[in-house]
């Protein structure tokens, strides 16, 4: 399984927002603290908006901040609603050419770990990800405060 850029970066922001609390954050300080486009992270701070992830607050003092507690963002979920494209294999696609796939296992065996895989990520939530004890160091590395 791969999970994209664009993925990773909404477990970031989110991650970022977590450690921030209820203060109002920029795309920029998030950009500027992961070393990361701010043209990246629009788009998936827009969509996080839609999603409900977070709430937006417009205006000279405004940015964003996380909607809900982190323990109620499941990584699951989130997952399932930012990956575009589980098809491991080309046989998973519609309109696939393989020419083995009527007898072939590896679909099986793909599926099932595909299955885990997000079966795993549903046990945890954005609070469980967060480094536990390590929040000042957290803080640091990414230039918050």
């Amino acid at each position: 399984m791969h999970i994209t850029r664009y993925t990773d970066y909404s477990l970031r922001v989110l991650m970022y927002l977590a450690v921030q609390g209820d203060g109002l954050t920029t795309i920029q300080q998030i950009a500027d603290g992961y070393q990361i486009s701010r043209n990246h992270l629009m788009k998936v701070v827009h969509q996080l908006n839609l999603q409900g992830y977070i709430e937006t607050v417009r205006g000279k003092h405004g940015g964003m901040r996380l909607r809900m507690a982190p323990a109620e963002i499941n990584v699951g979920a989130l997952v399932r609603q930012t990956e575009q494209d589980f098809n491991l294999v080309e046989c998973f696609a519609d309109g696939q050419r393989c020419k083995i796939t009527p007898v072939c296992g590896l679909k099986g065996v793909l599926a099932e770990a595909l299955q885990a895989f997000l079966e795993t990520l549903d046990r945890y939530t954005l609070a469980d990800i967060l480094p536990q004890g390590q929040q000042p160091q957290l803080l640091r590395l990414l230039q918050v405060g």
